[in-house]
This record gives structure tokens, C-alpha cells and sequence, in this order.
């Protein structure tokens, strides 16, 4: 069962989980897979991976006695969506202050 994070952004506090995530850009992987590719223990993967998939971020896909983990599209596309409001708010005040600021 996931442990619910409400916040994506408090899961990618940890540099575990933001290793997990870049491993897992490259594609589906199994718990061990993903122990051997980053210097943490499988069952400390596995409970980044409870964290991660709570916080929407990471699903899975049982195949027989495995689990196949991912990138979640929908957790990741609303971070996406999250960072582009915030920084396209800030863009938008950076070039009001550049328009009006006189050349020196």
C-alpha cells in the first residue's frame, strides 16, 4: 500500500529519491534493478519507492513474483504544470521590470 506524501515536492527533498527518479527516466525497472544502480539497499529502495509512489510521482506493474517500476506521467505532469505557473509568473515580472527600467 503507498504511504501518502501530499506534497511531491517534500518526497524530492531527499537525494535518494531524486536518484530513483533519474534512474527510473530511463525506464521501467525492478527493485533490484534499481538497488544496483544507486548506492542504497534494496529495501531502502523499496521504501523510497512507497514514498515516491505516494506522492504520485512513481507507480508500478506487478509481472509474477516482480514489481516493474515508473515515472508516473500524471504526478510528473502535474509538477510540470506547477513549475511553469510559478516560473512563467516570475518571467512574466522579470520582463515588466527589464521594460520599464531605463538603460544606464
Amino acid at each position: 500500500m503507498p504511504v501518502s506524501t501530499p506534497d511531491p515536492f517534500d518526497a524530492l527533498a531527499d537525494a535518494n529519491r531524486r536518484a530513483l527518479l533519474q534512474v527510473l527516466a530511463t525506464g521501467e525497472m525492478t527493485v533490484g534493478e534499481l538497488a544496483k544502480a544507486v548506492p542504497i539497499s534494496r529495501p531502502a529502495v523499496s521504501r523510497h519507492l512507497r514514498l515516491l509512489e505516494g506522492a504520485g510521482l512513481v507507480s508500478h506493474r506487478p509481472e509474477g513474483t516482480k514489481r516493474f517500476y515508473r515515472l508516473d506521467d500524471r504526478g510528473v505532469e502535474e509538477m510540470r504544470r506547477y513549475m511553469e505557473q510559478v516560473w512563467g509568473e516570475a518571467t512574466r515580472r522579470y520582463r515588466l521590470v527589464v521594460e520599464n527600467t531605463p538603460e544606464s
